[in-house]
């Protein structure tokens, strides 16, 4: 079962080049010319070619406008929401959220330094709570916990993964519609091909990653409380949290909030002053077309993010002295760009 285990993953990964201590000298250095520097990676996505680029649909951004800061400058968060299969229940009640204007006039609640920002509404399951919260909209649904995961066939991963790598959270790290994620092998019946293997499949908690707050098990939240990670990424609580997207814009306006001294980072009462006011939330899809942002992000499937990953894997550019050889699934953040349309 191992030796298929194996195979399987040897399948599914993607073959990177030796890292560059390793590589024979080329025929210009073995005579001492100079080597033409290699590009480095943001060289190599500002030369991927207009193919290798997938358009986000609206439906999946949402518009998070937060309170101008000090100078009175505006700020305005865009989260894209994750693909199916993944945490689809909770981003049915996100959506519903924000199209009830559930989440207006709520708050950023809690900063815990090199761990997340969270935000919702101040009065809902809170420590400082003091006030009646408001009213759930009707028609939220309510989620299991093996909806953390979702299982796959091994066909679906081998043309929807590139790549893949081992992982100390997971047998495999990939990415899945332009998100990481990890996975595991479930044993294959008797006699069943490589195609037939199925997975457990789920999302992985990188720098920008936007999680469901929720209380001990078995709650498993509503979508009513948002967290982003803004430190190290947190992989141990993957498979302990609903993931339901990322941000994709205006990280540095979540990113560079006051901390909180309170408990797990939430502002106490007296550093109300502190908790940044967010006035609307909007899926991108009901602002008029005017105001609807556009974005598409590189495909990981495409040869440009191979080689975008080679790069990041092993730094050959002239700053780099020692490539490392490797890279874990959050060092690889997934390329994407605002479009900006002609006049």
């Amino acid at each position: 079962m191992r030796t298929m285990l194996l195979a399987a993953s040897a399948a599914l990964a993607l073959s990177l080049p030796l890292a560059a201590q390793d590589e024979p000298p080329s025929s210009s250095e073995a005579v001492g010319q100079t080597k033409t520097p290699a590009p480095a990676p943001a060289e190599i996505v500002a030369a991927a070619p207009k193919a290798d680029w997938v358009t986000i649909p609206a439906e999946e951004l949402l518009v998070m406008t937060l309170a101008p800061d000090a100078e009175g400058k505006p700020r305005q968060v865009v989260i894209q929401l994750m693909p199916a299969p993944f945490s689809q229940g909770w981003i049915h009640n996100i959506k519903l959220f924000a199209r009830a204007k559930w989440f207006d006039n709520i708050s950023v609640n809690r900063v815990q330094d090199n761990y997340v920002t969270q935000w919702g509404d101040l009065n809902y399951d809170n420590p400082e709570a003091k006030g009646k919260p408001k009213p759930l909209p009707e028609g939220l649904k309510v989620m299991t916990e093996a909806e953390y995961t979702a299982d796959m066939p091994f066909r679906s991963l081998s043309t929807g993964f590139k790549g893949s790598r081992k992982d100390p959270y997971a047998e495999e790290a990939a990415f899945s519609g332009g998100f990481p994620v990890a996975f595991r092998f479930y044993p294959p019946p008797p006699g069943a091909k490589l195609s037939e293997f199925a997975t457990s499949s789920w999302p992985t908690h990188c720098y920008g990653m936007v999680g469901v707050g929720r209380n001990y098990s078995p709650d498993t939240g509503s979508g009513a409380e948002l967290y982003t990670v803004i430190g190290h990424a947190p992989r141990h609580l993957d498979r302990n949290i609903a993931l339901v997207g990322r941000v994709i814009e205006g990280m540095q306006f979540l990113s560079s909030l006051p901390r909180g001294s309170g408990d797990l980072g939430f502002y106490t009462e007296a550093e109300a002053a502190k908790r940044t006011p967010i006035l609307t939330v909007r899926v991108a899809s009901d602002l008029p077309a005017g105001e609807q942002p556009k974005f598409e992000y590189l495909s990981t499937e495409s040869q440009a993010f191979a080689t975008y990953a080679d790069a990041i894997a092993n730094r050959r550019d002239p700053f780099f002295i020692v490539p490392a050889g490797g890279a874990d699934i959050c060092n690889i953040k997934v390329p994407v760009r605002r479009v900006v349309e002609a006049n």
